[in-house]
């Protein structure tokens, strides 16, 4: 099984699961039932689309068809070594 998407909460994860099965592409949510930890586990990344290895190319054309590709604003998580808040952003005050 490969990442075709990760998903910033649970409805975009079946979202794009549903997207996926309308093409015809198998698709499973993994880290659905480990949103309850939220305590125990990182913020983001938990929720992953995972299609069959053959399947990735149909998956990703499928995916961005519908606007739920990488360039999209919807799309992937950013990096983890990015950093998302700049504390030169106009209108940010530190706490």
């Amino acid at each position: 099984m490969q990442v075709a998407y990760r998903a910033h909460n649970l409805i975009d994860a079946h979202l794009a699961r549903h997207v996926l099965e309308d093409a015809g592409i198998p698709a499973f949510v993994f880290g659905e039932n480990l949103l309850g930890g939220a305590g125990e586990l990182p913020l983001f990344g938990v929720l992953r689309v995972c299609v069959p290895d053959p399947l990735l190319p149909e998956a990703s054309a499928a995916l961005q068809a519908a606007g739920l590709g990488e360039d999209s604003p919807g799309g992937d998580l950013p990096d983890e070594d990015s950093d998302p808040i700049s504390m030169d952003a106009p209108g940010l005050l530190p706490a």
